[in-house]
């Protein structure tokens, strides 16, 4: 059997199941090279799910010039979500967007944990940008990769975690029931059988 193009999966495809939202977020999404070719990844429905939700590539050789772009943007305030001392929490980037007049504009490095600190590093192209941290009320539930650490979120949950700050909870809702329903799907077709709903 053939795979899904899009959701990669062999006996049950999910795509016809992501909600499609009405949303303010905007969201762009750093991703590395690996992370397009993996079926783990989650941040294809952020981009299938959201209005203003883009992917673009990584190169550590030199920074992604549409993505750029968007940066440069004067209505965007853009923030880096990445922990560090520095790092502002949602609530006080989400009030200084509001003093600036600008729509808060979220970045996010989309990769394990492992290449997401790489990128970072290797990205003196974002050094300027401010960096926001999270503060999620629950532990992932992602369980589809191996040596996860109890404290970081999938690049899922890390999109419902900025809706709810931006006062989209029912939107929230519905991308954690279709992730849920996801991962289900995911375990079984690796399992070699399609997910029956209980």
């Amino acid at each position: 059997m053939t795979p899904c193009p899009q959701c990669l999966l062999v006996h049950q495809c999910v795509c016809p199941q992501v909600p499609q939202l009405s949303s303010a977020l905007q969201l762009s999404l750093l991703m590395h090279d690996n992370e397009a070719q993996r079926d783990t990844n989650t941040g294809r429905w952020l981009n299938a799910a959201l209005p203003d939700c883009y992917s673009f590539s990584w190169s550590r050789v030199e920074p992604n010039a549409a993505l750029n772009e968007r940066i440069a943007d004067p209505d965007y305030y853009s923030l880096l979500v990445y922990p560090g001392e520095q790092s502002l929490n949602l609530d006080d980037a989400l009030e200084q967007a509001r003093v600036l007049g600008c729509q808060p504009h979220f970045i996010l490095l989309d990769g394990t944990w492992q290449e997401a600190k790489k990128m970072e590093r290797k990205s003196p192209w974002l050094e300027d940008l401010p960096r926001v941290t999270l503060s999620p009320q629950q532990l992932s539930r992602y369980r589809l990769r191996r040596n996860q650490s109890d404290g970081h979120l999938c690049t899922l949950e890390v999109g419902c975690e900025l809706l709810r700050a931006i006062g989209e909870a029912h939107n929230a809702e519905q991308l954690d029931a279709f992730f849920a329903e996801f991962m289900a799907i995911f375990q079984a077709d690796k399992s070699g059988h399609r997910w029956q709903r209980p």
